[in-house]
């Protein structure tokens, strides 16, 4: 508990001093456009230098302040459309290969940069670059709930909403809604609230739409109704096997079906269906979220079909081996899913015991 309290406070002073920092460079911005005296730029340049040096000690050796200096002396304060896609794609490789804690501090320079480009943006510009908010605020919000920090992540799935209405794209806007209702399973939301997210978002919708059908199967398997999840998921694979267009930024991998049917069909406990998703799922996947989970919803699958002993030893194995910054509370969810399919009377077994003690462990946000 010690630990966890001086990593927050630690956090807490690395966000002031980023704040600080972004505001410090604001002024001295402003004061560099006013063409000040030479004397002042003088005065400017020297504060500017230990600004530099005290945010060099506070966010590490990146020097974010000095390359924003940088950056602004090179007239390049603000991106290019181009850069933005890049940085788009390179945040969604990192949510899906490096532990969330990482991303979601890496986000919060990009997204502020964002903004300060958002506001001083021509109408037609600010279009673009409110699709980019509404993108990189998802990433956002999945790398928060990825750290069990689910009021942050509601308040930025708010946010990503916004900004995909702004830009009228309407494929965004699903996507969106559709990545908000799947996090939201994961402990964040009532599988019944977010049910209401996507009646909600499908009122939108032109059409059936893979985004949000593949969050809608989930929540039905969480509550019970595997009959209807099944033929959710049924529904799923005929529409996606018609053709998918992938999205701009490359949220959409083939690998999302499979992974619903895994998700689904070892809920159920058909085990010869779940297999095959998860053997396609390992396939395709290159992230170690999926491949963590898709295992887990075979001990899922075991302890659906009466093997509680053996689920929990398969559960077990998955997450034991993982790194702890690694543990994303996406993982850790996924296994109280496995320990909540025990039937009541079985769970004063040894084995329940020792996988709930596993999970009660540290994990990458915190306590599990």
């Amino acid at each position: 508990m010690v630990a966890r309290l001086d990593a927050v406070l630690n956090a807490g002073q690395q966000l002031v001093a980023l704040h600080a920092t972004v505001v410090e460079l604001d002024r001295l911005r402003t004061v560099s456009m006013s063409r000040p005296a030479e004397e002042e730029v003088a005065t400017e340049r020297r504060r500017l230098l230990q600004l530099a040096a005290a945010g060099i000690s506070a966010l590490g050796v990146c020097g974010e302040p000095v390359r924003r200096l940088l950056d602004q002396s090179l007239g390049q304060d603000f991106r290019g459309m181009e850069e933005w896609e890049l940085a788009c794609a390179d945040h969604l490789y990192a949510l899906r290969t490096r532990p969330p804690a990482q991303v979601a501090a890496d986000l919060l320079v990009d997204l502020l940069a964002l903004r300060r480009q958002l506001e001083a943006a021509t109408p037609a510009d600010a279009v673009e670059l409110q699709r980019f908010t509404a993108a990189l605020a998802s990433v956002h919000a999945n790398a928060l709930t990825r750290l069990g920090e689910h009021g942050g992540a509601l308040r930025w799935w708010h946010t990503a909403r916004q900004a995909a209405d702004a830009s009228g794209d309407l494929r965004l806007r699903l996507l969106v809604r559709g990545e908000e209702a799947g996090h939201g399973l994961y402990g964040q939301r009532d599988p019944e609230t977010v049910l209401r997210l996507l009646d909600s978002a499908e009122r939108i919708a032109s059409g059936p739409s893979i985004d949000l059908l593949t969050s809608r199967a989930k929540a039905l398997t969480l509550l019970g109704r595997h009959d209807e999840a099944c033929r959710t998921v049924k529904t799923l694979v005929v529409l996606a096997g018609a053709g998918v267009v992938p999205d701009s930024f490359g949220f959409w991998k083939p690998d999302q079906i499979h992974f619903a049917e895994s998700w689904v069909y070892a809920g159920a406990g058909a085990e010869p269906a779940a297999d095959r998703a998860r053997e396609d799922v390992l396939s395709l996947a290159r992230t170690y979220q999926y491949g963590a989970n898709v295992r887990l919803h075979e001990a899922l699958c075991t302890v659906a079909r009466g093997g509680v002993d053996e689920g929990m030893r398969l559960a077990a194995g998955v997450i034991e081996p993982l790194p702890v910054a690694y543990r994303s509370h996406h993982i850790i969810e996924t296994g109280r899913m496995v320990l909540r399919a025990v039937p009541r009377e079985r769970r004063e077994r040894p084995a329940v015991g020792e996988f709930r003690e596993i999970l009660a462990r540290r994990s990458a946000g915190g306590d599990a």
